[in-house]
């Protein structure tokens, strides 16, 4: 995330810390963020995705969520998170589950 700070430093960007969700259920989360707006970024393809999913399927407003692959250095973390952040706007990811790079 600082390197993405550093290159975009006008993004809103907040960590699950900053806010105190570090070890928070994905459910709660998720729930946190649809409150808030906020499109989740995580490496978690395994229960964030699903849960996820479930909130789709429920119908329950879902902002959307990134999933960063494991094989992607820094650098082309950032890459992705910055064209998204940039090329998008909050309604593409609206109830979408996304795998970065796309």
């Amino acid at each position: 995330m600082a390197g993405l700070r550093r290159r975009q430093p006008a993004l809103d960007l907040v960590r699950v810390q900053d806010v105190g969700l570090r070890r928070t259920p994905d459910a709660a989360i998720l729930e946190w963020a649809a409150q808030h707006g906020r499109v989740v970024v995580s490496v978690d393809k395994k229960t964030l995705a699903v849960d996820a999913w479930d909130r789709v399927a429920r119908g329950v407003p879902m902002p959307g969520v990134a999933i960063l692959r494991i094989l992607l250095t820094i650098g082309q973390a950032i890459d992705e998170l910055e064209i998204i952040a940039l090329a998008g706007n909050p309604d593409d990811f609206r109830d979408q589950v996304i795998f970065l790079p796309l």
